[in-house]
C-alpha cells in the first residue's frame, strides 16, 4: 500500500487539507461536489464509481448505507435522485465524513443524508440496501471483515451492491461472498470491473 493510499484509509490523514471540485454524472444527473487531499479519488469521479452508476438503476427507496463513502458521492447520488431515500454514509476518513457531510448540506438533503464513521452509527441500525465501492486496497482480511461487519445488516430481502475491480479479485469475493450466506450474482462488467449484487440468504 502506497504512503498516499494508506492516508484514505486513516481515521486522520497526515497531508495537508487542500479542497478540490468534482462534477459527477450521476444516473442522468450532474452534482456538484468537493473531494478533498487526502481522500480516496481526489478530484475525479474513480473508474470503478462512474461504471457502478453507469450499470446500475438507483435504489427504489428506503434505508441506504454507502459503506466506504470518501467524499460522499454514491450516497449523494442517492440521496439527490431517490427522495424516498435516507442514506447513512460511513468511513474511517474522518476528513471524508466532514466533506460527505459538507456536500450533503450544499445540494440540500441534510435532512436525509448523514455521513459519519463506524462508530458514530447507531449500531442496531439496518438497511434495505447497502451501495459502496469498497477498499479493496486495505487487504482481503480487512475487506472480509468490513463486509461481515455491515452485510449482516441487511433487512430481509435487502441487497448490497458493490464495484470491484476485475484484477482486485472481484471473482474471487463473489465467490466468498456466496459462502458467507450472500449470494451474489454480477449485474455487469465494464472496463475491468465488476458490479455485484449479494442478497440475504
Amino acid at each position: 500500500m502506497s504512503e498516499q493510499e494508506e492516508h484514505y484509509f486513516s481515521a486522520d490523514p497526515s497531508v495537508p487539507f487542500k479542497r478540490a471540485p468534482v462534477t459527477a454524472e450521476v444516473w442522468g444527473r450532474t452534482l456538484s461536489l468537493v473531494s478533498g487531499s487526502g481522500v480516496f479519488a481526489q478530484g475525479r469521479v474513480d473508474i470503478g464509481t462512474s461504471v457502478l452508476f453507469r450499470e446500475t438503476e438507483p435504489p427504489a427507496g428506503g434505508r441506504v448505507l454507502d459503506l466506504g463513502c470518501g467524499y460522499g458521492v454514491i450516497g449523494l447520488a442517492v440521496a439527490v435522485c431517490v427522495p424516498g431515500a435516507t442514506v447513512t454514509a460511513v468511513d474511517v476518513n474522518e476528513r471524508a465524513v466532514l466533506l460527505a457531510n459538507e456536500n450533503a448540506a450544499a445540494l440540500g438533503v441534510a435532512d436525509r443524508y448523514r455521513a459519519a464513521t463506524p462508530d458514530a452509527v447507531e449500531p442496531h441500525a439496518t438497511y434495505d440496501e447497502i451501495w459502496s465501492n469498497p477498499p479493496i486496497r486495505i487487504g482481503k482480511q480487512a475487506l472480509h471483515e468490513l463486509l461481515l461487519t455491515w452485510l449482516p445488516r441487511l433487512a430481509p430481502g435487502g441487497r448490497a451492491v458493490m464495484v470491484v475491480g476485475k484484477n482486485l479479485g472481484a471473482d474471487s469475493l463473489q465467490r466468498w461472498l456466496g459462502e458467507q450466506g450472500f449470494p451474489t450474482t454480477r449485474l455487469a462488467s465494464a472496463k475491468g470491473f465488476r458490479v455485484l449484487e449479494s442478497r440475504r440468504r
